[in-house]
């Protein structure tokens, strides 16, 4: 198994400009090239402070140039908002670009504030998703490709800038959609799932719910490589874990806005509201991979030995957490962390 560095990029005050935060990920990404994560991933998001990446793609391109072996991940592409034959070249590119270290994120999207602006119905997403998929696995492996689907029709094209070798990028699906995990299992594709801000327990139950497609597929679920996105802060004292925590919250409360049409803008910027029923900052900081390095690795080991994960994702900055805390937690989380990691389970390489 192996961990990842999730690029959300949002920004919490207008004094987070858009330079400082490109500077700040570009840092960060190389940061976790240089500590032994395997990925980095790249969020996509429009219109609001929630994460200032429209386009993934265009991540995965600018951080090609400025790394050599880290995977560039699209954490994810929302298939319902792109046209197929443009999409088609665009990976062909950023693989190009990247030398063939392109990883698939693709989700169907949840966020109905975003999916209005495109002139989208959200209720059409998960269809949409699978017809644009199909267009994908045809378009990227075969010499051309058409489509004529309930919602999607490509006219017959021919895609010239294709990915390196010709082959089909290794695909991850983000959702809990029943349709789109069971055309995940049926592909062999990698499921990843977010944990929000619950502890182990939550991602074992969620592992066991995506387990049935793999089942209904006719595959073994020892077959399916489930991959978890978290959130990880490496910190010495009490108040840093809870600032940690509380900004965390913050993302939090603006998921949920946006995805239940609550959301309230002003000046360009998401309002926070409260939650009912939200977890305490203690809790939070219990759940999640917060403390210092020796608890941040007893905590991994734990996800590692209840879940079995083939790759763990995790944001190391968030709302108004600073570039220089993140850039110690990504550091010390490969000096430090990695190392006691392995010490308790063995080898990261040889699991999975």
């Amino acid at each position: 198994m192996d961990f990842g560095l999730f690029c959300l990029m949002n920004q919490r005050s207008g004094t987070q400009t858009v330079i400082d935060m490109l500077s700040h990920t570009s840092e960060q990404v190389q940061a976790a090239e240089m500590a032994g994560f395997k990925t980095a991933w790249f969020a996509e998001h429009h219109f609001s402070n929630y994460s200032l990446t429209p386009s993934p793609l265009m991540m995965v391109a600018h951080m090609a140039a400025q790394t050599t072996k880290i995977q560039l991940a699209t954490g994810v592409l929302v298939l319902p908002l792109y046209h197929p034959a443009r999409l088609l070249g665009e990976i062909g590119m950023a693989d190009q670009m990247a030398q063939g270290r392109l990883v698939l994120g693709i989700g169907s999207g949840y966020q109905p504030f975003e999916f209005d602006r495109f002139g989208l119905n959200l209720e059409e997403a998960k269809d949409r998703t699978l017809e644009m998929l199909e267009i994908l696995e045809a378009g990227l492996t075969e010499t051309e490709v058409s489509f004529d689907g309930q919602y999607i029709s490509q006219a017959n094209t021919q895609i010239n800038v294709r990915p390196v070798e010709n082959r089909m990028p290794e695909v991850w699906v983000a959702g809990g959609h029943p349709d789109l995990l069971l055309k995940a299992a049926r592909k062999n594709y990698t499921p990843i799932i977010t944990g929000r801000l619950f502890g182990p327990e939550f991602l074992v139950a969620q592992k066991e719910y995506c387990s049935q497609f793999w089942t209904q597929s006719g595959h073994s679920p020892t077959k399916m490589n489930f991959s978890t996105l978290g959130a990880a802060h490496i910190c010495e004292t009490k108040a840093e874990a809870r600032d940690f925590a509380e900004n965390l919250r913050f993302q939090a409360r603006l998921a949920f806005q946006l995805r239940h049409r609550t959301e309230v803008l002003e000046n360009g910027m998401l309002v926070e509201s409260p939650l009912e029923n939200e977890l305490s900052l203690d809790e939070i900081v219990d759940n999640l991979i917060v403390g210092d390095a020796e608890t941040c690795a007893e905590k991994c080991v734990e996800v590692i030995k209840k879940v079995n994960p083939k790759h763990m994702a995790l944001y190391f900055t968030i709302g108004s957490v600073t570039h220089d805390r993140a850039m110690h937690s990504i550091e010390t989380f490969g000096s430090e962390v990695i190392p006691a990691i392995e010490k308790e389970v063995g080898s990261l390489a040889l699991l999975n």
